[in-house]
């Protein structure tokens, strides 16, 4: 897998092309009534974090590698960027407590990168993050030997989290089956 700066310069190739860059955040943004926050777990080098807070909205991107935050702290420095693990960073407001948000996006496969066994703590962890109506949107390849969609909707329902909708691209491609899924799910209480 790409890092750092390697992984921004693909993007910033893609832009280059005329692609569009910003399909995490497009279908983040579509799912909100108006603006809102949103945890971007697993943000990287903070490309969709980014990009959600030049539309308006509360972002706090959170990420285990410490040389793929320095670059989204280099780009965006009046973000708050948290280094540490999904399975167990809390997010916490001003006065100390859990914080709310009313998204959480965990786009660029981190569902298929995480450590080994650590997939139920993350999905908890992220759950627990989520307010009332509060939406988990994930994008992750579906090969052998990763995180399946059956075993990562037991884990959304048992933290409290409905299926809304899955999409087999970011743009909101109908999902008919295949190697990549982005699924939405929504806090039910």
């Amino acid at each position: 897998m790409p890092r750092g700066a390697e992984y921004d310069d693909r993007w910033a190739q893609k832009a280059a092309r005329g692609e569009s860059i910003h399909g995490e955040a497009d279908l983040v943004d579509s799912l909100l009534e108006s603006i809102g926050s949103v945890l971007d777990a697993g943000c990287g080098t903070g490309r969709v974090a980014i990009e959600l807070a030049r539309r308006g909205h509360d972002v706090v991107g959170v990420d285990l590698d410490p040389a793929m935050l320095d670059l989204a702290r280099e780009k965006a420095p009046e973000l708050p960027w948290i280094q540490g693990d999904l399975a167990s960073t809390t997010v916490t407001d001003a006065a100390g407590d859990r914080r709310q948000f009313d998204a959480a996006v965990a786009a660029g496969n981190v569902m298929i990168f995480l450590e080994r066994g650590s997939e139920a703590d993350v999905v908890a962890n992220i759950a627990a993050h989520l307010g009332p109506g509060g939406v988990l949107v994930a994008g992750f390849q579906l090969s052998d030997g990763y995180m399946q969609l059956h075993v990562y909707d037991a884990l959304a329902e048992r933290n409290g989290l409905e299926l809304e909708c899955r999409y087999s691209t970011w743009e909101g491609a109908p999902f008919e089956g295949g190697d990549y899924a982005v699924s939405v799910h929504r806090r039910t209480g």
